[in-house]
């Protein structure tokens, strides 16, 4: 879409350049013969202004152009970051999704439900269907190794 419109704006903007250069160009033939044909100073001083008015104009053009053509890049600029960013929401999206399915595959195999609120200590609830029982659990983190909370837990996928 932004390429379709810098083209349009390319043609148009050219395409007014070239319109007023073939003004610019009239005018200063019309200067040029009414020199030569020894015309009145009236009509050489209107030639003469209708010449600088134009030729004032084709900046201003020039101009519009250039502001177009940055607009028209700082767009795709910001086109690319916004789809910079929706990719990294989308990658976002499916990694936590995945993480939620393995934390439910974990929770149907183990029957604990860990409690993902508080990084710092080891707890949660230990689920038996069959039972129709929740037991709460909570490891102490003071001194065991890492050894003795992984036993800890088997024990618990155990019962």
């Amino acid at each position: 879409m932004l390429m379709w419109f810098y083209g349009l704006a390319c043609w148009f903007t050219t395409s007014r350049d070239i319109n007023y250069q073939k003004k610019i160009d009239t005018c200063k033939q019309k200067a040029t013969t009414a020199e030569f044909e020894g015309t009145s100073d009236a009509e050489l001083d209107l030639l003469q202004k209708e010449l600088k008015e134009e030729e004032e104009r084709e900046p201003t053009s020039l101009l519009t152009y250039t502001e177009i053509v940055d607009k028209i890049n700082n767009l795709e600029k910001e086109t690319a970051s916004v789809e910079e960013q929706w990719k990294t929401f989308k990658k976002f999206e499916q990694d936590e999704l995945i993480a939620q399915r393995k934390l439910s595959m974990y929770a149907s195999v183990t029957n604990i439900i860990p409690n993902l609120d508080d990084p710092s200590k080891i707890s949660g609830h230990i689920v038996e269907r069959d039972k129709n029982v929740v037991e709460k659990f909570d490891i102490e983190q003071a001194k065991p190794t890492a050894f003795d909370t992984c036993n800890s837990i088997w024990k618990m996928i155990n019962l």
